[in-house]
């Protein structure tokens, strides 16, 4: 996570969506930084899962994104954190589905990913970039509060929320 990831969040999370609530962030192995501990440390939440394919600080349980309706159920998380995930994932398709489906009405999930323009960096694959346009249309069936270009490098950050409906 660099200072962009940071800032988009200092910027449009609120503690009132974490405080007493569970939270899951997907890919959440610490190789750059992590918002973890600003949410633990200052909102409180009743429980912050962190997953991965691998083990490593931060990584609660090691487990695909694929697997979290299967492991964890639907409507079981009240938040959802994906920073820099999206473009290392094959079937992103199954992963943002399985992100929308954990996650409670009216929860909140935020994205970062890469757009066109940077460079390959396999961890340990690359496949996609995906553009502000792009996730429009990913989560044209949840509110979007907050969608934005990076003003740093080339990303897309986006904040959203599950309708009650």
């Amino acid at each position: 996570m660099n200072v962009a990831v940071l800032d988009f969040f200092l910027r449009n999370a609120s503690c009132e969506e974490f405080n007493d609530k569970r939270v899951l962030e997907v890919d959440s192995k610490f190789v750059n930084g992590s918002i973890r501990p600003l949410i633990e440390r200052f909102c409180k939440p009743k429980e912050y899962i962190g997953i991965d394919i691998e083990p490593g600080k931060y990584v609660d349980i090691v487990l695909p994104v694929e697997k979290v309706v299967e492991y964890f159920g639907v409507e079981s998380f009240d938040a959802v954190i994906s920073t820099e995930t999206l473009e290392h994932v094959l079937d992103w398709r199954t992963a943002v589905n399985n992100m929308k489906l954990v996650l409670k009405p009216g929860g909140y999930i935020y994205i970062t990913t890469r757009s066109k323009g940077f460079p390959y960096h396999g961890y340990p694959y690359d496949y996609w970039r995906f553009e502000a346009s792009d996730l429009i249309k990913i989560f044209r069936d949840f509110e979007i509060i907050k969608i934005e270009r990076d003003w740093e490098a080339p990303r897309v950050f986006l904040k959203t929320r599950k309708p009650i409906n």
